[in-house]
């Protein structure tokens, strides 16, 4: 108990780090994964192609290479002066936009073909059908993994002390090595503010599932 009364500060600025990380990031994947999925479904045939190799590279690319990729190669290619938590969080969320995308994706083939050409006899076009008709429907069915993907975000976020970012993962370090306080204790204290979020997160997206479910 002593490590957190004698570091609540540290404690504290590190929680509050770790949840605006995990909110930004997960507002630019949803941005993202939502534009990547409609990219996907588009009748463009560039669109689809960018949108499969977004996926394809985003998935199958170790988050920890990203981060690399982002801190280093942006410098490299005259990007400079990026603060770290920025770059933190555009690794995130791109990384994490991959996964949205194809939730989306998949809650978009539930809806039947039927309700696409319906809206489409009456005029409306691809990106109408899509917002108004579709995806109100597949957000239904793409919630639940989504909600997943949030909570897997929040604990990729401690990637990110190993890039001068001062999140939750970052007091692991610092406290261990300055003061020499049990490591075990350290990592208990830890691991009860990521399942604060964790909780806070999964409780929101049951909230928002129960709100969006058809009544019966």
């Amino acid at each position: 108990m002593n490590v957190l009364t004698d570091h609540f500060a540290e404690f504290r600025e590190g929680f509050l780090n770790t949840v605006e990380l995990t909110v930004l990031s997960a507002l630019l994947a949803l941005v993202l994964g939502t534009l990547i999925a409609a990219f996907r479904v588009s009748p463009v045939p560039a669109l689809r192609v960018f949108g499969t190799t977004w996926v394809t590279l985003l998935r199958n690319t170790p988050l920890v290479l990203l981060f690399l990729a982002v801190t280093l190669g942006l410098p490299a290619l005259g990007l400079k002066g990026w603060d770290s938590f920025w770059l933190a969080v555009l690794a995130l969320g791109c990384y994490t936009s991959a996964f949205i995308c194809e939730a989306i994706r998949s809650g978009i083939n539930t809806v039947p073909m039927g309700q696409a050409e319906a809206a489409r006899s009456i005029g409306m076009t691809f990106g109408q059908t899509l917002s108004q008709v579709v995806l109100p429907q597949a957000l239904r069915t793409a919630i639940p993994p989504i909600g997943s993907l949030m909570i897997a975000l929040t604990k990729n976020t401690a990637i990110a002390s190993g890039f001068n970012v001062a999140e939750l993962g970052a007091l692991q370090k610092q406290l261990n090595g300055d003061e020499g306080y049990n490591i075990y204790v350290i990592f208990l204290w830890i691991a009860i503010c990521y399942l604060i979020i964790t909780f806070v997160i999964s409780g929101l997206f049951r909230l928002l599932e129960s709100r969006m479910a058809v009544a019966r």
